[in-house]
């Protein structure tokens, strides 16, 4: 599949190349130069993000601050 570099240096990357690796908008990419000249297109998976990102704003309504602090005491 050919494409054209445009005055900016920019490709659009091939509807089945894009489907293939999951090639969404906003989707990071990577470029990996091979030892034979070849440049290989990588989808980046995002596993350097921070691990928790994913959990933010899933836990429901917990204990007062209160509540805490008399667990914590043991008072009844």
């Amino acid at each position: 599949m050919a494409t054209t570099v445009t005055s900016k240096g920019q490709v659009t990357i091939p509807k089945p190349v894009r489907d293939r690796l999951g090639i969404k908008p906003g989707s990071a990419v990577d470029f990996r130069m091979e030892a034979d000249g070849k440049v290989v297109l990588l989808k980046v998976d995002g596993t350097d993000e921070n691990p928790f990102q994913k959990w933010r704003g899933s836990a429901g309504p917990g204990p007062t601050t209160d509540e805490i602090m008399t667990m914590t005491r043991g008072e009844p």
